[in-house]
């Protein structure tokens, strides 16, 4: 087949959406499809590249012109509205490319929805969030879980995440394009049950599948080149999160967590610092900027993984990542997190924002080894059906019912 993933950011600008998409590529390019990334340039990087037989088109939009748009220049988003000169340049890579499915990840996708039946291509959405419903794709309101869209609730959300202006016009422009992305979309994938339902598709009559994120089918080997990194974490037993260092993770939560806790071995912290007003507790450090590679070698190395997430998780390859190292998880009881941790099995799920329940169940873990070391090994085969070796064939399978509809499309819920 052949396939055009579209995406806001690819490789070098990694998140674990972006991750996914690339990963994604690599795998159906090695089991022999033709895939093609169109996504956004930004300063500095080639316009076009090859990557493990995957082609790389970066394009420019004419709204990533508007620096003063975007709090991070290095990361600047696609509009939930047609481009003009992504438009043109989808256009220009769809004559040359030819796919028979484009599967849109990002905003980017309102930028082919003029293009969809010219192009004779059947589209796929999957949803990394709750984006279906929510201008800032996060379903929360005042830190808490949303309802939903309200009038009451919604312009005020928009205008704190984005800004006044970015605000209001992101709302207007999410709500007009809706309607169209909805009606374009030959089948939508949602990553978790919980992305299904936050973002309305269950008994909705629109079709969608849930197939879950997923990670490599081998733990990955750091190589000696990052000895460096590896040398930074603690010598002794510690306490593991990765993500971003932000609320919404809950990292507030896990700080107060920490302090409660007797005798508390080191808590590293991996990922990028965006809450710089938190104060860290004496026996946290924190490492930003890791590769991929010293990520897994920290997780081998750790004694429990933490996932203490406020907001709704819609599928967290973190976690899967700490139950392939065979790490026991505390995660909290919210979006797609109940999906991947088996309470009392692989793990133990606290409910989001217990600071109190979620020093409880470390101080547990942190107790008895033996408990450690039986939900490691059960998470070790729970994790086996987030593999690629599981979770590609699915996706293969979704592309060929669009290709060679054997009957209706109807809703599927797998």
């Amino acid at each position: 087949m052949r396939i055009l993933m579209l995406t806001d950011f690819y490789r070098p600008l990694l998140g674990g959406q972006e991750r996914h998409v690339e990963n994604l590529s690599i795998e159906l390019t090695n089991r022999g499809h033709e895939v093609a990334v169109a996504t956004l340039w930004h300063a500095g990087l080639e316009r076009f590249e090859r990557d493990r037989g995957v082609r790389i088109y970066r394009i420019q939009g004419t709204v990533q012109r508007a620096a003063g748009l975007f709090r991070q220049t290095g990361r600047r988003f696609a509009p939930p509205a047609p481009d003009p000169e992504t438009l043109w340049a989808l256009r220009q890579i769809i004559r040359r490319e030819r796919p028979q499915i484009v599967h849109a990840h990002s905003w980017i996708v309102h930028s082919f929805l003029p293009l969809k039946i010219w192009s004779g291509a059947k589209l796929v959405v999957t949803l990394h969030d709750y984006s279906l419903r929510c201008a800032t794709k996060t379903l929360m309101y005042r830190e808490r879980p949303c309802r939903g869209p309200a009038p009451e609730r919604c312009p005020g959300c928009a205008a704190t995440h984005y800004g006044p202006l970015k605000g209001g016009a992101t709302l207007a422009a999410h709500r007009a394009t809706l309607p169209w992305l909805v009606a374009a979309a030959d089948r939508f994938i949602a990553v978790s049950r919980a992305v299904a339902q936050g973002n309305g598709l269950i008994d909705s009559g629109r079709p969608y599948r849930v197939i879950p994120n997923f990670i490599a089918d081998r733990l990955e080997t750091p190589a000696e080149d990052l000895a460096g990194y590896l040398d930074q974490l603690p010598t002794s037993e510690y306490l593991l999160f990765v993500g971003a260092l932000n609320r919404h993770k809950g990292l507030h939560v896990l700080l107060d967590a920490y302090t409660r806790l007797d005798n508390a071995p080191p808590l590293a912290l991996i990922g990028i610092w965006a809450d710089t007003d938190l104060p860290l507790p004496a026996g946290v450090r924190v490492f930003q900027h890791w590769p991929h590679a010293a990520v897994m070698g920290a997780w081998q190395c750790c004694a429990i993984g933490i996932v203490p997430s406020i907001w709704p998780e819609p599928c967290p390859t973190v976690a899967m990542e700490a139950m392939l190292a065979g790490r026991p998880l505390v995660a909290t009881h919210t979006g797609g997190l109940p999906d991947l941790v088996a309470h009392e099995e692989t793990g133990l799920l606290v409910p989001p924002g217990d600071a109190g329940e979620l020093a409880a169940a470390l101080a547990r873990l942190l107790a008895d080894p033996t408990l450690r070391q039986r939900m490691g090994a059960a998470g070790r085969e729970r994790v086996r059906a987030f593999q690629a070796r599981a979770v590609i064939p699915q996706i293969e399978a979704l592309y060929a019912e669009l290709l060679e509809p054997t009957g209706e499309l109807v809703t599927v819920n797998r």
